[in-house]
């Protein structure tokens, strides 16, 4: 068994911090990387040092594997805990780590290699008789052969980088005549966000559910955690994530849990992961997609039904611990909801608004949780993504859930910058949302209207604070 004593956060963000939190609990010492950027960033203030890595662009820092195990080597790091992000996923990095006897804080690389490229998680998945959604099997290598199998399947089908995830090197095509230029779009993408063009060809399901189970492997057992409902999003990237879904009964959910842990434990699965699968109402039919090997944003969902510390246990198998929760032992109580609150402008395409916080007022209360990199005086970098928190409410029920977040969302005060807090707030007062009835399109389709609502109100507050200007007696 490894003793860690000293952890290197090769990340930034509100996933550091929360790193970094855990580790403080387990009595381990904490080296924190940062970019220029990021130089007076939270998680720097929080960890017990800190080392700067490279400039503010990530390819020169936090997507730097020499930078990162040398600052590791220097510290006199134990291991490296990657989080999500930038190298979480890199069975090269992994691999790196260990020649350096570094112990790496995740799954081992070979797995981390099979189950990160999607087209060998695909065949793997289906020879275990876990369904598949309708698709190529190997990687397409021009756009004849992508054109070839979407005539096979049937339009629309969905152009999916093999290497990626987090929504990016993915297009959708509705025909023949756009089959082209998806593919160079998603091609070009992927190639920029994970250094491989390779795309596969799928079926494109539109008005499903986005379900994930989470697991935790010691490499020899693995229990699941239950499902997070993620199907809240715009463009492939989440927004909101929610356990228990409102769209799966008892018996789906065993499947479902059943058919992720099958899977992690055919492959020796070592820490913490996510089994992602779409949901198909209309048929009550499940397909997997993909497997996520790292932590996830939205994990505290998971933490918040289970009162089960992810990360933590993460460390704990990293270590050589043998897993110390069996699956009788997790218990689910309750409904846990979160929110993304990104720096961005829903009115304006959500493009990304970095900037000086001049106000930031954290929400509190009965199960309110805030995992948070911001504070105010602090400067969102533009270098990264635009995520700066995400709030948690957890209640006895959805409705109760569901209560308490529309609290948090009124007492988030945060000036100087746009954010999409009256973004959500709207789309949670929205009735299909509060009946649990939305799928991946839903954003999409009620754009318009969550947009106009938003304005409204951006415009009710800018009319009532020149109210009260022309009221004040004159001095």
């Amino acid at each position: 068994m490894k003793m860690i004593r000293r952890i290197l956060i090769a990340t930034r963000g509100e996933i550091a911090v929360r790193i970094i939190r855990a580790c403080q609990e387990l009595g381990i010492e904490t080296i924190q990387v940062y970019s220029e950027a990021d130089r007076n960033s939270l998680p720097v203030e929080l960890a017990s040092c800190s080392i700067c890595i490279g400039p503010a662009r990530a390819a020169e820092s936090y997507l730097k594997a020499s930078a990162l195990i040398s600052a590791a080597l220097t510290k006199k790091a134990d291991a490296i805990h990657p989080g999500y992000g930038f190298l979480a996923e890199n069975a090269e990095f992994a691999e790196l780590c260990r020649q350096h006897n570094l112990c790496f804080i995740g799954p081992q690389p070979d797995v981390i290699r099979l189950m990160g490229d999607k087209i060998t998680a695909r065949k793997l998945a289906g020879k275990l008789g876990i369904p598949l959604v309708p698709g190529s099997k190997d990687p397409v290598s021009d756009v004849g052969e992508a054109l070839a199998i979407a005539r096979e399947i049937g339009y629309p089908v969905l152009l999916k980088a093999a290497a990626g995830g987090g929504g990016r090197g993915m297009r959708v095509a509705s025909n023949d005549g756009e089959i082209k230029r998806a593919f160079e779009n998603a091609q070009a993408e992927a190639v920029v966000a994970f250094g491989d063009g390779s795309l596969y060809v799928e079926k494109y399901l539109g008005e499903v559910r986005h379900v994930e189970i989470q697991v935790l492997g010691d490499g020899n057992e693995v229990v699941h955690f239950g499902e997070r409902d993620c199907s809240i999003q715009r463009r492939h990237q989440k927004l909101i994530e929610e356990s228990p879904s409102p769209a799966i009964t008892g018996d789906i959910r065993a499947l479902m849990a059943d058919a992720a842990v099958r899977l992690a434990r055919h492959v020796g699965y070592q820490s913490a992961g996510t089994v992602e699968f779409i949901f198909d109402e209309k048929t009550n039919q499940f397909y997997f997609i993909e497997m996520n090997t790292r932590i996830q944003v939205e994990h505290p969902v998971t933490e918040m039904v289970t009162g089960v510390d992810l990360v933590k246990e993460q460390i704990r198998i990293a270590t050589g611990e043998s897993l110390r929760i069996r699956q009788e032992d997790i218990k689910f109580k309750g409904h846990a909801i979160e929110c993304r609150i990104n720096a961005d402008d829903p009115e304006n395409n959500f493009i990304p608004q970095p900037g000086f916080i001049t106000r930031y007022i954290v929400p509190g209360g009965p199960g309110i949780r805030v995992d948070t990199h911001a504070y105010q005086g602090y400067t969102v970098p533009r270098y990264y993504d635009s995520m700066i928190a995400k709030v948690i409410a957890w209640g006895r029920c959805r409705e109760e859930s569901l209560a308490r977040m529309r609290r948090a969302l009124d007492e988030f005060k945060i000036s100087g910058l746009t954010t999409n807090i009256d973004f959500h707030r709207s789309l949670l007062k929205h009735q299909r949302f509060i009946d649990g009835n939305y799928h991946t399109q839903f954003v999409e389709k009620q754009l318009p209207r969550f947009q106009k609502e938003v304005a409204r109100k951006v415009d009710n507050i800018l009319f009532a604070k020149k109210s009260r200007q022309d009221t004040l007696p004159a001095r």
